[in-house]
């Protein structure tokens, strides 16, 4: 009784090991399935990257297109357009503006520097007649005008075909955008922005700089003659070292016409009729 008993002890023990060695498992154990998984984990380098994250970063592989550089320097696009126009950006200010916007600009200028003129002038109260007004003008005095200003004129002309024949050409960029493309610009051109220089440029170069100083102070009007239209020049830099020799020889006549007549009108209507005759002739 007793060997049947231990034998029968020895066969649960046994039945119960296998039971808890096989529980939650449907196969039996596979090697193959434990090698398979190893060789699917990912290695890792010792700094805790896997491996293929540490050949991106050495370069072995290229991990994303590189991207155009941006320029940020400049300021102003550089495309000049598959036509090989120029952008909108690097446009000059002055050619983005229209002709008749760019005569209201010269307009508002010219008669805001002419205005403090005229107020400087009447706060320090110099009489008119230095400045060369005295009453209305005579027939003669616009005759005298308008012959010197056709005479101005024609000599500019013949200054001009001098300097090309010598190879020399007059920056003609600004007197081109001024050019009137409409007839209102034209009416604008002719009876606002050319009178509104003639006036400012005589009142400021001639009146104030020859008349005013020679009449408060004891100094030469010729020699003021010759500094103001030097001024005069220098004024006009923008028309390059030839403009600038033309137009001060220009203001050295009208200097002189206005110390030999003493008279604002005549210098006034000869400057109008020499940039309004480079316009319609």
């Amino acid at each position: 009784m007793v060997s049947d008993g231990a034998d029968r002890a020895e066969a649960d023990a046994s039945a119960e090991g296998h039971a808890i060695g096989t529980v939650g498992t449907d196969d039996a154990f596979d090697p193959d399935a434990s090698t398979d998984a190893e060789e699917a984990a990912p290695v890792r380098s010792g700094s805790g990257f896997e491996s293929s994250a540490v050949d991106s970063i050495d370069g072995d592989e290229q991990s994303a297109p590189a991207l155009d550089p941006i320029a940020v320097d400049s300021g102003v696009a550089t495309d000049s357009g598959q036509d090989g126009a120029k952008s909108n950006d690097t446009l000059d200010p002055l050619e983005s503006m229209s002709t008749s916007a760019l005569l209201l600009n010269v307009a508002f200028s010219q008669g805001l520097f002419g205005g403090l003129v005229v107020l400087g002038a009447w706060y320090t109260e110099i009489p008119l007649a230095a400045f060369g007004v005295s009453g209305v003008p005579q027939v003669g005095t616009l005759a005298l005008g308008v012959g010197l200003g056709i005479a101005l004129y024609a000599g500019n002309e013949l200054a001009a075909v001098g300097a090309s024949a010598l190879g020399f050409s007059p920056p003609a960029d600004l007197r081109a955008m001024l050019a009137p493309d409409s007839l209102a610009s034209w009416a604008l051109l002719l009876g606002g922005i050319l009178p509104a220089i003639a006036f400012v440029e005589e009142l400021l170069f001639r009146a104030a700089l020859i008349g005013a100083l020679s009449a408060g102070f004891a100094v030469s009007p010729w020699l003021l003659a010759i500094l103001s239209s030097i001024a005069f020049a220098i004024g006009h830099g923008a028309q390059g070292s030839l403009g600038m020799v033309v137009t001060g020889s220009l203001g050295l006549a009208l200097a002189a016409a206005f110390v030999l007549t003493g008279s604002l009108f005549v210098v006034v209507l000869a400057h109008y009729l020499v940039n309004a005759l480079e316009f319609v002739v």
